[in-house]
């Protein structure tokens, strides 16, 4: 990637971050202002990254790392948050993994889950057409059949991408619209197969169901068919993240995340606790509309941005 690409990515993320970051970064100024880091400041630190999402164990860990640290204490906020982007990304460093297209497979099936609202649908998108502009073909399953608007919208990001999509009938079996769909991959042979599916909360027995039958049909044309389950999650949830990830491994077995919305959010420390708590790659971030607001995840960039410094 471009030393230019880069650079306009930090500063989106940066600035997509600055909800979050100022939450943190602002609590740390002003403990460090007037105070000397001892012992009830590193307390009053970990409390403040407590309520920037980082969780309860993350925070504790990070500020037990900046006491380790024995730094002055009249030291500067400054120097105590790029202190803590380095430990941050030292975390995020395991988990920021893109998303690796097995050419082999032919197709590779991704499985894209996420409750309603999460933007899995345009997250759908956004990432066939960064495949198809690598030059993989793609097609998309529209496994969403209650939401007529997730069909219309991956229709529409068909059409920009120049994405075969796949639908069945209004309210139809998705495991049935699953199967056709990997059929008729095969049949093109398309490098990619990605396939909506529903994220309906409410009645987690039917969502479970659904998701575990669409996981078994496909396996009878391909026995390692889902390659990629994607958890898709909104980053204005916070710590409601964690449940989410427990419910949908529960149900699948999901390989990786992706945040989106995180420019809409102060709580973009819970991608840190995240890391923390689960280990699953995180494959993408998104903090905007646009296709070039979905980016594979850095853990640097993302520490740094969150910590509100320059890259």
């Amino acid at each position: 990637m471009s030393n230019e690409a880069t650079g306009g990515w930090f500063g989106r993320l940066k600035s997509g971050l600055s909800k979050s970051s100022q939450k943190i970064t602002g609590g740390i100024t002003d403990l460090l202002t007037k105070r000397k880091l001892d012992a009830d400041a590193l307390q009053d630190l970990e409390e403040i990254l407590i309520t920037g999402d980082l969780g309860v164990a993350t925070a504790a860990k990070l500020s037990a790392s900046v006491a380790d640290r024995r730094f002055e204490a009249d030291v500067s906020a400054d120097v105590v948050r790029a202190a803590l982007a380095e430990d941050i990304a030292e975390i995020l460093e395991p988990v920021a993994k893109p998303l690796q297209i097995d050419a082999s497979l032919s197709p590779h099936v991704v499985l894209v889950c996420g409750i309603n609202g999460s933007g899995k649908t345009t997250t759908i998108g956004k990432l066939a057409k960064q495949f198809k502009d690598s030059g993989r073909s793609v097609m998309i399953a529209a496994g969403d059949t209650f939401r007529a608007a997730a069909v219309e919208q991956l229709q529409i990001w068909g059409e920009r991408s120049d994405c075969p999509v796949i639908t069945g009938t209004p309210g139809g079996d998705a495991a049935a619209l699953a199967y056709t769909a990997l059929e008729q991959a095969k049949a093109a042979g398309a490098d990619v197969l990605m396939i909506d599916t529903a994220g309906r909360l409410q009645n987690r027995k039917d969502l479970m169901a659904e998701l575990e039958k669409i996981v078994r049909v496909i396996g009878k044309i391909d026995d390692t068919a889902p390659h990629s389950v994607l958890l898709v999650m909104d980053a204005t949830i916070g710590q409601n993240a964690h449940s989410q990830v427990e419910i949908f491994k529960d149900i699948v077995n999901v390989t990786g995340l992706v945040m989106t919305k995180l420019d809409g959010s102060a709580k973009g420390g819970v991608v840190v606790a995240l890391a923390e708590k689960f280990g699953l790659p995180v494959h993408a971030v998104g903090v905007g509309e646009g296709i070039d607001d979905l980016h594979a995840f850095e853990a640097d960039a993302f520490a740094r941005s969150l910590m509100g410094l320059d890259g």
